[in-house]
């Protein structure tokens, strides 16, 4: 979905829409409102680790607030443009930190849940944990388009104009991907019902 121009003008020379120099507050609480969720779900998918996730979220809005201005319409969606502003600050926190990607085997799902009961709780860590070990198993361009998918809503255009592929590439990916973590799960025994 994409949101702009809220406060978009028109330079009569070059037909260019870029944003103005500052952002308002209505529009960052607009923003924030719209993409908190999903920016941290991202995150939290990636990274396993809910405070840093945290962390990571204020950068990128923070970051949002200072490149405001660099944002241009013609060139990508503003959706497309805060997650590729997402990416970045993901990648450097894993150059800094000398970390491997790592897929979240048991917390990650308690994390992004609201409020589960005990129950349900125990039954999705079980299951969980069988899937966050199936996609383990895949190879990293593939975990990251399901986290732009599933985690963080993306289309598929979107993902494809990120990662600077086609879309039906990322439709191929996701497929195959999927079908490989069904056949991961069916080895290992999971029911599916």
């Amino acid at each position: 979905m994409d949101i702009f121009p809220l406060n978009m003008y028109s330079n009569q020379h070059t037909k260019t829409y870029i944003s103005q120099q500052k952002m308002t507050t209505a529009e960052f609480d607009r923003i924030f409102d719209l993409y908190y969720k999903r920016v941290y779900k991202y995150i939290c998918y990636r990274i396993n680790n809910q405070h840093m996730a945290e962390d990571l979220c204020s950068q990128v809005f923070e970051r949002v607030v200072s490149k405001y201005a660099t944002f241009n319409r013609e060139k990508s969606s503003f959706e497309v443009w805060l997650f590729a502003i997402v990416r970045n600050i993901i990648t450097d926190y894993y150059r800094s930190s000398k970390k491997l990607f790592h897929i979240p085997l048991d917390s990650t799902s308690d994390q992004i849940s609201p409020n589960p009961s005990p129950e349900e709780n125990l039954i999705a860590k079980d299951e969980n944990k069988e899937l966050f070990a199936a996609l383990g198993k895949l190879r990293e361009k593939e975990r990251n388009i399901i986290a732009m998918k599933f985690a963080a809503s993306l289309k598929n255009a979107e993902i494809a104009e990120l990662l600077g592929i086609s879309s039906s590439n990322v439709g191929v990916v996701l497929y195959r991907s999927l079908k490989k973590l069904r056949d991961f799960l069916d080895e290992g025994g999971f029911n599916h019902d």
